[in-house]
């Protein structure tokens, strides 16, 4: 299950709404690289393919590929402004490491030597 708070499911409907196409879905998905194991990858997207899961948060449309799901499953998704400006902040529960930049995240724990196990 993935959860938006309401200023990211208002984020998202704002970002949404610029696009001018009301049957574009908000898909979420984890991505090898970044700057540890696997990074956040956020799309507006039509098509809805046979290993998506469909969730609704807040009454977002949210697609999740089957990839990614266990890797984000429990995210919850965040926005928040400040004097820097305005970002989405994720928190996930499987993450075992996450990066400065809020992005990227690792699931696995580092070993002395810098290696994933």
């Amino acid at each position: 299950m993935i959860h938006l708070s309401h200023a990211a499911s208002s984020e998202v409907s704002r970002l949404k709404a610029k696009r001018n196409d009301p049957g574009l879905l908000f898909r979420l998905s984890a991505q090898p690289s970044g700057c540890l194991e696997l990074y956040y990858v956020m799309t507006f997207d039509a098509t809805v393919r046979l290993d998506d899961r469909l969730f609704d948060c807040n009454g977002i449309q949210v697609i999740i590929d089957a990839q990614s799901l266990p890797a984000i499953d429990g995210l919850t998704l965040d926005y928040s402004e400040d004097l820097m400006g305005g970002g989405f902040r994720f928190h996930n529960p499987n993450a075992t490491q996450s990066c400065g930049c809020g992005n990227s995240f690792s699931l696995h724990d580092a070993t002395p030597s810098g290696q994933a196990y």
